[in-house]
Formats: C-alpha cells, sequence, structure tokens
C-alpha cells in the first residue's frame, strides 16, 4: 500500500510541473502614499507602470469590474527572455514587443497567441493614503 501511494504522489508531482504561472515568483512588496502621479488610477481603464519591482516592473490598472489590480510586466510567453510588455495604444491591452502576444489588462488573460498563460498577478491593497503591490 505504502508503495502504491508513492507512485501516485510521484505521478502527481510530475504531471502538476510546468502547469503553473511561468514567470518567476519573486518577492514583491512596493507601497506608496497615493499622489498626483496615481490620478489615472482614480478612474477605469486608467494605468500607471512602477519600475524596479517584480521581474519586469509592476503594471496598475484600474479594473472596470476590480478595483486597482497589478500586473508583473513580464511576458508569460517564454519568461526566461524577460520580455517587457508595452501598454497599447487603447490603453486596454498590452503587447509583448518580442512573439506579437496580446493581455487584457482587465484580467491579465492572453487574447492574442502565441501567449496562453496569463500575466503574474499581485494582490494589491489600497487604503485612504496608501496604495500597496504583495505577493
Amino acid at each position: 500500500m505504502r508503495k502504491f501511494i508513492m507512485i501516485i504522489l510521484t505521478a502527481v508531482c510530475l504531471l502538476s510541473c510546468g502547469k503553473g504561472d511561468p514567470v518567476p515568483s519573486i518577492p514583491v512588496n512596493f507601497q506608496s502614499p497615493i499622489n498626483p502621479k496615481y490620478s489615472a488610477l482614480n478612474s477605469p481603464g486608467g494605468y500607471y507602470f512602477v519600475p524596479g519591482y517584480g521581474v519586469a516592473g509592476l503594471i496598475l490598472y484600474h479594473s472596470q469590474t476590480r478595483g486597482i489590480v497589478a500586473y508583473d510586466a513580464c511576458s508569460s510567453y517564454q519568461p526566461e527572455k524577460k520580455c517587457v510588455v508595452k501598454i497599447d495604444d487603447t490603453g486596454l491591452q498590452v503587447v509583448d514587443p518580442c512573439s506579437g502576444s496580446k493581455f487584457s489588462l482587465e484580467d491579465g488573460t492572453p487574447v492574442k497567441a502565441p501567449a496562453t498563460k496569463s500575466l503574474r498577478s499581485y494582490q494589491v491593497i489600497t487604503t485612504q493614503f496608501t496604495i500597496q503591490v504583495v505577493n
């Protein structure tokens, strides 16, 4: 019975490899007082880029349905290249200039191939005076 359980556990571990978030998980703890430079986040569709956090910087976005959300700016397609996604002219999507993949800023999901995985998202905590992004 023990051998059977070990085989099942090994199989589960092996089959689950590679299905997680492809962008490396590194500690993120961004905190800042809310000030005028974040004014674009006051209304849905607004965004702000914060360099120096995560793998390739943070994209803060005011979602239509979820409030302020945060994504790593590293593309989920071939993340080892650390290609930084760029916000398109509509402000609703980001584009991976290395592969041409596109992602929705509303939920981080890919909307144009070759990417198949969402952007890495982070938890956002806002108070009356501060904004904090953590993982």
